[in-house]
């Protein structure tokens, strides 16, 4: 049948089943919304009050799911709205589609109003990108698209359409999704042999598993893989839920704000097996001793990341589910009883444990809001100290229910991925953790989320600081607080509640209590929990940067000494 481009688009979301997509409209793409309404009834449109929001909102629908989130955006400041949403799905290897419209072909390269070459843009940040010029090319690029986004190592794709492409008709022939199937093995009979060669001979192995294991869906070959080697595993922040925080076979996390008994672990091992992990430089600090008594075996779906900052011994090349599968087939139950209990000695010793008389502490909020809310919420963080106290005291139990920007670092990140989030799970606790920084930064998309009645919860660690600048500043730079101090005259509530949000301003548990209870009982829209915290509040354990991963930060005394 004939069709103009844009109701093109529209039947090749359909195609791929999108039912959500997230976005904001402007001239270029004017063809695309008249399209979005003739279709409102097959296909949900999310108005976000920021073209960053709706990025962010499609990459956490996308981490909740393991579907592939949808955002749209107009030309010029549209489309570089989304750049940063788009950088921070490429680092932690979220599957999106980014669709924006450029200015017609005979404007291109013309500095015409509103034209930016996205394509140029977002190579560097994208799995792929592609620039679609006549409306016979949208369904093609589409469903390639889609294919690219989620098939291997998952990641963001965008495309960019002319305007009179989206206006131009063209023959269309609906078509079904070609099934794309992960579970593959580049590797073959040689490298499992000499990966169980190597797990046969290991007295003390540790695993070490990231973001991979929750983008294959292997959490339970994991699980029956550390039971089968008997080994001890630690994860990486993207890893959170892949297994559960209170397993008894968990160390804590690895890397900068790792536990104390990772850090040992790693030290101690005599095998590290990294299972769906890039060995960023967050986890490794310092590569020259990183794992230095240990050999190193590297499974991962991309062989790009093979040698990439650590030199393996061997390597399996290929999806994390189906290589654990393989392996759990093949081997046999080992014993290394007196490996586990060194490391559950370790983990007596050097418990992750807020040193504070004050109870108002980041682990006791942390402890409490996961008292009120359980062990089913979506926790979703911004980016800093907020983060890393959420990573280590929360304690995820489940794959996919901890969302955050690992890579990228994306301040902001929290309350658009929030939102798509509890989009895709509509019957779910959705709690974001926030700084007083990361909050100012795209508060506007609470009037998103009251918009659309999202009941998401907003929990503000206000310290009136940059609190992890300011961390590094006072332990490596004199104290010297260069421009960390906020001294803001936001009043939250009313910041709050003008965009449509309930607030809750709280200095103590019993008052974080009664908000999270408050919190939990509104469905009908957002709710923001102002805590307020001291300044001097610290994350530890912690690594300084470049220095061995064995010898973290464990406190500072009052008199600045470091103890580790």
């Amino acid at each position: 049948m004939i069709k103009n481009g844009s109701d093109i688009i529209l039947e090749c979301l359909l195609e791929q089943g999108v039912d959500t997509v997230f976005g904001y409209p402007g001239g270029s793409i004017l063809n695309v919304y008249d399209s979005f309404y003739k279709y409102s009834d097959k296909v949900r449109h999310i108005l976000t009050a920021h073209e960053q929001g709706a990025a962010h909102a499609a990459d956490g629908y996308a981490r909740a799911t393991g579907k592939v989130g949808v955002c749209f955006a107009t030309s010029g400041p549209g489309a570089t709205n989304l750049v940063t949403g788009i950088a921070t799905a490429n680092m932690d290897s979220v599957p999106i589609i980014a669709v924006t419209c450029n200015v017609a072909n005979s404007w291109l390269g013309k500095d015409t109003f509103q034209e930016v070459d996205i394509v140029g843009v977002t190579m560097p940040i994208t799995k792929h990108n592609f620039l679609v010029k006549s409306a016979a090319d949208i369904a093609p690029t589409f469903r390639k698209a889609f294919k690219i986004a989620a098939s291997g190592r998952p990641g963001p794709v965008l495309i960019d359409i002319t305007k009179d492409a989206t206006a131009e008709t063209a023959e269309y022939e609906k078509q079904i999704p070609e099934k794309i199937d992960n579970y593959k093995l580049e590797s073959g009979v040689e490298d499992f042999d000499k990966v169980i060669d190597m797990i046969n001979a290991a007295e003390r192995p540790l695993v070490y598993a990231g973001g991979g294991i929750i983008a294959s869906g292997a959490s339970d070959e994991l699980k029956k893989f550390c039971d089968i080697i008997d080994a001890p595993v630690t994860l990486s922040v993207m890893g959170l839920g892949s297994y559960p925080a209170s397993g008894e076979r968990f160390t804590g996390m690895i890397g900068m704000h790792g536990s104390k008994t990772t850090s040992l672990a790693v030290k101690n091992c005599d095998l590290l097996i990294a299972v769906g992990a890039r060995f960023s430089d967050r986890v490794i600090c310092n590569p020259d001793v990183f794992a230095r008594n240990a050999k190193v075996i590297h499974i991962d779906v991309d062989k790009a990341e093979i040698d990439k900052n650590i030199l393996t011994d061997a390597h399996i090349i290929g999806d994390a589910k189906a290589a654990l599968s393989e392996l759990n087939k093949r081997l046999s139950k080992k014993d290394h009883s007196e490996w586990r209990r060194r490391i559950a000695e370790w983990k007596a010793e050097y418990p992750v444990k807020y040193k504070s008389s004050e109870p108002f502490s980041p682990e006791n909020i942390l402890k409490e809001i996961k008292a009120a809310a359980g062990d089913d919420t979506y926790l979703v963080t911004d980016v800093g100290q907020h983060q890393m106290w959420a990573a280590q005291f929360f304690g995820i139990e489940k794959p996919r229910h901890f969302i955050s920007s690992g890579g990228l670092g994306t301040m902001g990140f929290g309350i658009g991925a929030a939102i798509g989030t509890q989009i895709a799970e509509p019957g779910s606790t959705v709690i974001n953790i926030s700084g007083d920084g990361c909050f100012h930064m795209n508060l506007q998309e609470l009037s998103t989320a009251a918009k659309y009645g999202l009941p998401i919860i907003d929990v503000v660690m206000n310290n009136n600081v940059l609190g992890m600048v300011r961390q590094w500043q006072k332990l490596f730079y004199g104290k010297r607080f260069s421009n960390t101090t906020l001294d803001k005259p936001t009043d939250y509530n009313k910041v709050s509640e003008g965009l449509g949000a309930k607030a809750y301003t709280v200095s103590n548990l019993d008052e974080l209590h009664k908000a999270m209870e408050a919190a939990l009982e509104n469905r009908e829209g957002p709710t923001v929990i102002n805590c307020i915290i001291d300044s001097d509040h610290t994350v530890l354990p912690m690594v300084p940067g470049g220095e061995s991963i064995e010898e973290p930060i464990l406190e500072i005394t009052p008199d600045g000494k470091e103890v580790r």
